[in-house]
């Protein structure tokens, strides 16, 4: 099983630029970020620091969002946001750049909250010619934009997959692919079997936590692992980024437990 570990989300007693390295000494090769920086254009000497964190780890980043706006404070993402476009613009030359240099080719653009008093279709619209100029852009480094239904934001209107892929349709680039975060889709009551059933082999990336809690896989309900191998069996060859919450001494003891389990 190839995992990329989320350093966002994990690791976090540690400085950002010390999170790939403890990564790799964990065993990982793979890792995958939120935006690292505070602003959507930070200054050169932060964006090769992070750089060369990354590289010096000797892991490999194979996820990148977009910058998203004040997570912590309930953005979630400038697709969408008519105020804050031209922060996403200008942000997606810096994301390719980052890509380029790490040979970094996924990278989640979060759509955005729905705007109080901004129709909704405006921001739709929006949203597409964004993403569009965001996927040509990442083109040009043979990268996909990717797309995900986010839970626990009412505001946030991709709720299902199939919200995602009718804005795929709609953006009308090829390279812009379906983020199938396990977790966000099934805490929104999508039909998860069906969604891999019919859309594995298009998976951008697959992220996975358990429920309820976003916890470590094997501390909730969801059968993580049976999607995961239908989701192999259906065609998606990409890594799983592992995206949960944990308070364990060890972030990564489940993986022994498991493996013992299926052993």
């Amino acid at each position: 099983m190839t995992y990329t570990v989320n350093a966002s989300i994990l690791l976090t007693d540690l400085p950002i630029n010390d999170r790939p390295a403890a990564a790799k000494a964990a065993g990982f090769d793979a890792v995958e970020f939120w935006w690292p920086f505070q602003s959507a254009v930070p200054a050169q000497s932060d964006i090769d620091a992070f750089v060369n964190a990354v590289s010096d780890a000797g892991v490999q980043l194979t996820g990148l969002n977009f910058f998203a706006g004040n997570m912590p404070g309930g953005d979630r993402g400038l697709v969408s946001w008519p105020e804050r476009s031209e922060e996403f613009r200008d942000n997606i030359q810096i994301v390719a750049e980052i890509g380029d240099r790490l040979g970094c080719r996924g990278f989640n653009a979060l759509y955005g909250n729905r705007v109080e008093g901004v129709d909704p279709a405006a921001q739709d619209e929006l949203a597409f010619e964004n993403l569009a100029l965001a996927a040509d852009a990442i083109a040009a480094i043979d990268g996909t934009v990717l797309l995900e239904p986010v839970s626990g934001t009412d505001a946030y209107p991709l709720k299902t997959a199939q919200d995602a892929l009718d804005v795929i349709d709609a953006a009308g680039k090829p390279n812009i692919k379906l983020l199938a975060d396990f977790y966000h889709l099934a805490v929104n009551g999508d039909d998860v079997d069906a969604v891999i059933a019919a859309h594995a082999a298009d998976f951008g990336h697959i992220q996975i936590a358990d429920a309820p809690g976003r916890g470590e896989p094997g501390s909730g309900d969801l059968p993580l692992a049976r999607w995961i191998d239908d989701a192999r069996a259906g065609g998606y060859e990409g890594p799983i980024g592992l995206e949960y919450k944990t308070a364990a001494q060890n972030p990564f003891a489940w993986l022994s437990d498991a493996t013992a389990t299926r052993a």
